[in-house]
């Protein structure tokens, strides 16, 4: 049998993050992501120890999307060596410089693993510099024998699968799947003929409720904590999630499906985030395209107050209930959310609403592990403070 390529999995295998794929084929070295392992145990090994290739041997690095568990590693690589190309679509190139920004505020801090040499502007700089973006479908003329395109993988803004067709033969990465249907995105491309798969399986074995269901239960719970006169936290992902919050909020608040009262957007990042999906509006479903009025501000409704400054976030303490807090991190790890669960976890007429996939680990798997019913564990320990939590 011909040898078509030789695929070697350098991340994210085993594992629900830390998405590193090595295709060599034609004589050509090439990257699937470059993301970072989360959540996990021995991360920092992991993370920081040497790539199981040389940098500088890559020749192109494709990107499927956005998130720092496909796009972590990448000022590494270019530390190390790497010259070659970057390709990926528009928007998850506009998402990715400031996804990586906003990982150099933090990991750019740690002198202990001497990320903060790694993690520097220049690195972040120089990676943007050798990045290109395309359109899905867009052919990508490697060789005369190799072609690339980017299909529609329905998971955030821009999300891709990349299909390699070698000599006839197609080799597919999916990268991760969304979810469909989606609040903003077109349902994942349909592939077919494909001769070799490589799949993402993090939802693998369930099935996920219907967006009619995740709306109702969305609406409840925004009834229920509005009639106890509480505050809804609300722990969100920056990229994706946030958005697709903000978009299904809009329609009830714009339908009356849910009393006015105060929303507070507290992620600085998803905020910034937010602001380029506004410019890919033509990326997003008919139905979301429809729902936009001429004239509308998209993710801009009555009772939505974006918070950016710090001094903001913390005024939110002197607002009476109800109202929904949003912030960020969606696994409780850090940011803006760490204050509001201190703040609002301990009193029982408020709610903590999860959103999203918890790693093992993290605070918010360890929230989420503990519920049985509506009970939570008595305590939970977060950054050193221990909670003692009724919601």
């Amino acid at each position: 049998m011909e040898k078509i390529a030789k695929i070697t999995f350098a991340g994210g295998t085993g594992s629900v993050t830390g998405a590193n794929f090595l295709l060599e084929i034609e004589n050509k070295k090439i990257l699937v992501d470059c993301g970072l392992t989360q959540g996990v145990k021995m991360a920092d090994d992991i993370n920081w120890d040497p790539f199981p290739y040389d940098p500088k041997s890559i020749d192109i690095l494709f990107i499927t999307h956005a998130h720092i568990d496909h796009i972590g590693r990448i000022p590494k690589l270019v530390d190390e060596g790497f010259r070659g190309k970057i390709y990926s679509t528009k928007p998850t190139l506009g998402l990715s410089g400031i996804m990586l920004e906003d990982t150099m505020e933090i990991l750019g801090k740690n002198t202990a693993l001497h990320l903060n040499k790694i993690y520097t502007p220049e690195n972040i700089k120089l990676a943007l510099s050798l990045w290109k973006g395309f359109e899905y479908h867009e052919n990508i003329k490697i060789s005369e024998s190799l072609e690339v395109s980017f299909l529609n993988s329905g998971h955030i803004l821009g999300s891709a699968m990349v299909q390699f067709i070698y000599n006839g033969k197609k080799i597919l990465f999916t990268g991760d799947l969304g979810n469909s249907p989606s609040p903003l995105l077109p349902d994942t491309d349909k592939v077919t003929d494909v001769d070799y798969l490589i799949m993402e399986s993090v939802y693998g074995d369930r099935n996920h409720e219907s967006r009619q269901d995740r709306r109702r239960f969305l609406e409840g719970v925004i009834e229920d904590n509005y009639r106890r006169k509480g505050t809804l936290v609300i722990p969100t992902f920056s990229l994706e999630r946030s958005q697709e919050l903000l978009f299904e909020l809009d329609a009830l608040v714009d339908n009356k499906r849910i009393p006015v009262m105060p929303i507070f957007f507290d992620s600085p990042l998803a905020i910034r985030l937010t602001e380029v999906f506004k410019q890919y509006k033509s990326y997003f479903n008919e139905a979301a395209q429809a729902a936009m009025s001429p004239g509308e501000h998209l993710f801009d409704f009555q009772g939505l107050r974006n918070t950016l400054k710090s001094e903001e976030s913390k005024m939110i303490m002197n607002i009476p209930n109800p109202k929904i807090v949003i912030a960020g991190s969606g696994m409780s790890t850090g940011g803006r959310i760490v204050h509001h669960e201190k703040n609002y976890l301990p009193d029982p007429n408020n709610t903590l609403l999860l959103t999203g996939y918890q790693s093992i680990g993290t605070p918010g798997r360890l929230i989420r592990e503990g519920v049985s019913g509506l009970i939570l564990k008595p305590s939970l320990a977060i950054r050193g403070t221990k909670i003692p939590m009724d919601c």
